[in-house]
């Protein structure tokens, strides 16, 4: 292993010692012997089979096979999440092929992120997450299953579905994902047309055609967003069977993986003596695992916030000093848009998972003794890749190589040195930038700040003419507590065209940038964030700051005794807590943690 990952995996445990063992605890009192359903009252089980087939009343009345709750994420408007209408019927024939019994335990909202861009419906995306994970512990709270599937993929659904069945960690579980839509219209041409608009050269008829040639049909969006980057994750943490991450839908091969998960779930929940529980196999080399993955890669900065709430559901404390670490002892192995100019598919084509897992554990860069759920070898065969034996899917030595090394490559000749993600410390708080889309005479930045209050003000200035400058663009009161810290995409474009035109240009806010965080220099998740005494809440126009990517600091150039006279003021925080559903969200903004602590209402 590498020294370094080495350290923080072993800092990490120290440092998790007592709320590991606390929640190890509590998922072994929950174990209990025998089925869970053999425990339920005789009215309280004829309830939760009434509606099963005869043959089925009859297995779950017996007890002596399993029961498999389901827990779906479909609905039809996310393009990713329409291919899980069909699953379920396809799973429950699988698994009582198996000699088991599968059960829909429960739906869980999920919404899009890309549709609710700059939109009201954005300040309920990360509070989701929060129900999401609320809803799964609704969904497998009847004491009726013996092992769990997650029917998810996209931004804030796959961290709750994993935060909510943590909560029922002493059941295995694994992910089913979807996989991405065919390639369309190239990122770089969408990214061309959506810059031509914000410039006013192009109209909402062209950008619409263009858009829509991107997102074209079922599946995930094919950039590599925090939808890719979960699917990624998982499989370093074994939660999904080994190179199912990014096969197409509706293809064979991913109808035969979709099956394979459902005799696996089955094997795990039998009672043969492998036990695999959820709780036991997100440990701390998994959470390791997945800061690699996501370093490596160059992955969402979503996953700064996410996993460190997952980590926190299984007693697991990780921070972003953790992040910082294991990026500085890690090479970039992937070009992947924003990152790059390939999208997931071209990934999948140059070796995929296979090929990257490889890498990583040829490098000594993750831990390949982890318990999987998907797998009985441990990493080691993850670095496989699936194909169909028939109708069937088999697995068999991944390429030894990379097939496009301008997408893919091993730690002998990286991209990059160093990892995507890297922490920014100063007297404005710590923060997080993703630099391996910036390009390095873009990593440091001296100029003036603007302050907003509201992204719309910035967007409105840029096209008033009045951002023809260098500048540091300050957007405040953007963070959970705030107005549930939106994802700020809709900025991506405006700033990037000033930065083509040869300006200085960077952006500091306690808010998110999500996954599609591109080359402009972007300090995100300031923390504190402004509401609440952030010094965030200070910064005036004019104000001098200086931001260096590389060394990870961020500056607010004022005199500390001029700094402590000021008086932070507010915008109007209240407009953003009324209107599509916001005034609902109350209590989670209140109890909302910082950035760095996962952002979790759920967690004291």
């Amino acid at each position: 292993m590498h020294p370094v990952v080495e350290a923080v995996t072993q800092a990490i445990i120290t440092r998790s010692k007592d709320s590991r063992a606390a929640y190890l605890a509590k998922i072994e009192a929950a174990r209990g012997k025998g089925r869970p359903r053999g425990r339920l009252a005789c009215g309280n089980l004829a309830h939760a089979i009434a509606a099963c087939s005869h043959p089925d009343k009859q297995t779950l009345s017996a007890e002596d096979s399993p029961n498999i709750g389901i827990v779906t994420a479909y609905n039809d408007m996310l393009s990713a999440h329409q291919p899980y209408q069909s699953y379920p019927d396809l799973l429950k024939a699988a698994i009582e092929a198996s000699g088991a019994v599968a059960q829909v335990a429960g739906g869980v909202p999920a919404m899009c992120d890309g549709v609710t861009q700059g939109q009201d419906g954005m300040e309920l995306s990360l509070w989701s997450r929060d129900v999401i994970a609320l809803s799964t512990a609704v969904a497998l709270s009847h004491a009726m299953f013996d092992g769990v599937l997650l029917l998810g993929i996209c931004d804030k659904i796959v961290p709750g579905l994993l935060i909510g069945a943590l909560s029922f960690g002493h059941l295995p579980a694994l992910f089913v994902p979807a996989g991405p839509m065919p390639s369309g219209v190239s990122n770089k041409e969408k990214q061309r047309v959506r810059l031509l608009y914000a410039e006013g050269k192009a109209g909402r008829a062209e950008l619409l055609e263009s858009e829509l040639a991107s997102y074209h049909s079922p599946g995930t969006c094919t950039f590599y967003g925090t939808a890719n980057s979960n699917q990624l994750l998982l499989e370093l943490m074994g939660l999904q069977l080994p190179g199912s991450s990014f096969i197409n839908p509706g293809t064979p091969l991913r109808t035969a993986l979709t099956k394979a998960a459902g005799h696996q779930i089955v094997k795990l929940a039998s009672n043969s003596g492998d036990v695999r529980p959820l709780g036991l196999a997100v440990d701390e080399k998994a959470v390791v695992n997945a800061i690699v993955g996501l370093v490596a890669t160059g992955g969402s900065t979503n996953h700064t916030i996410h996993l460190i709430a997952i980590a926190r559901a299984a007693g697991i404390i990780i921070n972003w000093d953790d992040f910082d670490a294991l990026s500085k002892a890690t090479p970039l192995l992937t070009r992947l848009y924003p990152n790059g100019d390939a999208d997931i598919n071209q990934f999948q084509q140059a070796g995929g998972m296979g090929v990257l897992t490889r890498a990583l554990l040829d490098g000594g860069l993750i831990h390949a003794d982890i318990l999987t759920s998907a797998a009985h070898r441990g990493m080691q065969q993850f670095a496989e890749a699936p194909e169909l034996d028939g109708d069937t899917a088999m697995w068999k030595p991944a390429p030894a190589k990379s097939l496009n090394e301008a997408v893919l490559r091993d730690c002998s000749n990286p991209f990059a040195v160093t990892g995507g993600i890297h922490a920014v410390r100063g007297n404005l708080g710590r923060g997080i930038i993703k630099i391996s889309a910036v390009k390095p005479e873009h990593r440091l930045i001296e100029a003036p700040a603007l302050v907003f209050d509201e992204q719309g003000d910035l967007i409105s200035a840029f096209k008033a003419g009045a951002l023809e400058q260098d500048f540091v663009a300050v957007l405040r009161y953007q963070g959970p507590r705030a107005n549930g810290m939106p994802e700020l995409h809709q900025l991506t474009p405006t700033l990037s065209v000033l930065l083509d035109r040869g300006f200085k240009v960077a952006l500091v806010t306690d808010g998110r940038m999500s996954g599609a965080s591109g080359k402009v220099p972007a300090v995100l998740h300031l923390s504190p964030e402004a509401l609440g005494g952030g010094p965030l809440a200070l910064v005036q126009n004019g104000d001098r700051i200086r931001l260096d990517a590389e060394a990870g600091t961020l500056e607010l150039l004022v005199d500390a005794k001029v700094l402590a006279s000021r008086i932070a003021t507010v915008g109007n925080i209240t407009a953003h807590h009324s209107g599509c559903g916001r005034e609902l969200f109350g209590g989670f903004r209140q109890r909302a943690g910082t950035a760095e602590q996962g952002g979790c209402s759920l967690f004291d």
